[in-house]
């Protein structure tokens, strides 16, 4: 039996108790009839047709011992500490509206500031036609950010007067997240894999009628390009579904300067190659909450996006400050991990500044979508995937913080990272 259905079966002995409880105690009490005297003496059947009557002092023959007997309302409560710890949320209502339980996965709900009260509005929308005798399923999408997925559906509990109804709430966002990275990838390679493997072939058929060696080494070489330009483009691919999966995430205390340094390392020989400098100033006591691999792939393609962009002998700057402020701490932090007590609010500014050719004021808005490319010949030239701004903002999603760009034509790019510090020991004065 799957582990849903499994579930909703519980969910309905738990209703059709507790209603039946309740039922139980407020409907009028039937007066016993009155015990009557037991006579001297019990009749005890034979096999036979014969009764033989035995006497106050004879002895019953003793039954085996039975397990005491679980009452309704000690059922009741087991049952109920056990739907007070699974995922799906759980409320239940009379015949008259009135609820009678909802589970902690349940409260969320009703305690909601956000989207979620569009979840609560659908349960009670829901529960007025399943006491109306009608079993009913919705699906409620909220676009966030985060996007979230949840599917309500209610149903009536009857024994043919009326006794409530039963709503649940499951939480799909996972699985519908997990659909859509999946239908994005295959529409996103073949779309961007096309133009490489169809130039791929289009040089392997000219070398194969080509004579002069000359040429074709000039088309071998082209072919290379367009190998790397394929690899490049499913590398970042795999990179950004890895990050909007989840796969491996490890979050731990990490130093921003160790996160900058690998990344830098990583850059050090594009940036050398044109002649730029990356320069980097910030504390060695900043640290983050977050996941090293995610992080370091964050700052690489800032860093990359840089490189590419700016002119030869340009300077690439890299700095961190911890800004003191509010934030809200309602918010879970990144997977479940809790914050740190020491994080109260401050937030690290991590930016990455270049002097390069900027990004036009129409495009600043678009500029994180995937394989959006302000300059798609200079990209292309380049070896840009459009993929890059993508991940850095799937990275800084994970961990509940933010992106932000400035940019001038002409002048150059800053693209700041907003995470929350754990052991601020500096404020931007």
């Amino acid at each position: 039996m799957p582990a849903s259905s499994l579930v909703i079966l519980i969910l309905g002995l738990f209703a059709a108790a507790a209603l039946g409880y309740f039922a139980a105690k407020t409907a009028p009490r039937k007066e016993l009839p009155k015990e009557q005297p037991e006579p001297q003496g019990s009749v005890v059947p034979l096999d036979g047709p014969e009764s033989e009557v035995v006497g106050p002092t004879t002895e019953r023959p003793t039954e085996p011992s039975r397990p005491p007997a679980v009452s309704t309302a000690d059922l009741l409560e087991r049952l109920r500490d056990a739907i007070e710890h699974i995922e799906q949320g759980v409320i239940l209502c009379d015949d008259s509206g009135t609820e009678l339980f909802r589970n902690q996965s349940a409260k969320q709900y009703v305690e909601a500031r956000d989207g979620l009260v569009l979840v609560e509005a659908a349960v009670e929308e829901l529960m007025i036609k399943a006491l109306a005798g009608r079993a009913v399923r919705r699906e409620v999408e909220l676009f966030g950010p985060p996007a979230q997925s949840f599917v309500v559906s209610a149903q009536p509990f009857t024994d043919g007067a009326g006794l409530g109804a039963l709503a649940i709430v499951e939480d799909h966002s996972l699985q519908r997240r997990t659909e859509t990275v999946r239908r994005d990838f295959v529409a996103n390679i073949s779309h961007e894999l096309k133009t490489p493997i169809g130039a791929l072939g289009l040089l392997a058929e000219t070398i194969r009628d080509e004579p002069e060696s000359e040429v074709v080494a000039r088309l071998a070489e082209r072919m290379i390009v367009e190998a790397d330009r394929a690899a490049h483009t499913i590398d970042d691919l795999l990179e950004l579904s890895r990050i909007e999966f989840g796969d491996e995430t490890e979050f731990d205390e990490i130093s921003v300067q160790s996160v900058v340094s690998e990344a830098t390392a990583r850059i050090a020989s594009a940036a050398g190659h044109s002649g730029i400098e990356v320069i980097v100033d910030l504390s060695p006591q900043i640290q983050v909450l977050g996941d090293r691999r995610q992080l370091v792939s964050a700052v690489f393609n800032l860093l990359d996006n840089a490189v590419k962009y700016s002119p030869e002998g340009s300077e690439i700057l890299v700095t961190a400050i911890v800004e003191s402020g509010e934030s809200d701490r309602s918010e879970q932090a990144p997977f479940g991990r809790s914050f740190n007590d020491s994080s109260t609010g401050s937030v690290v500014k991590l930016s990455v500044a270049d002097a390069g050719i900027g990004i036009p004021r129409k495009d600043l808005d678009r500029v994180f979508e995937r394989f959006y490319r302000v300059d798609r010949a200079r990209s292309r030239a380049t070896g840009g995937t459009g993929l890059g701004l993508a991940i850095v903002r799937h990275v800084v999603s994970n961990h509940q913080g933010n992106v932000s760009v400035d940019s001038i034509e002409g002048v150059g790019t800053t693209f700041t990272l907003s995470l929350a510090a754990i052991q601020p020991l500096q404020e931007n004065p």
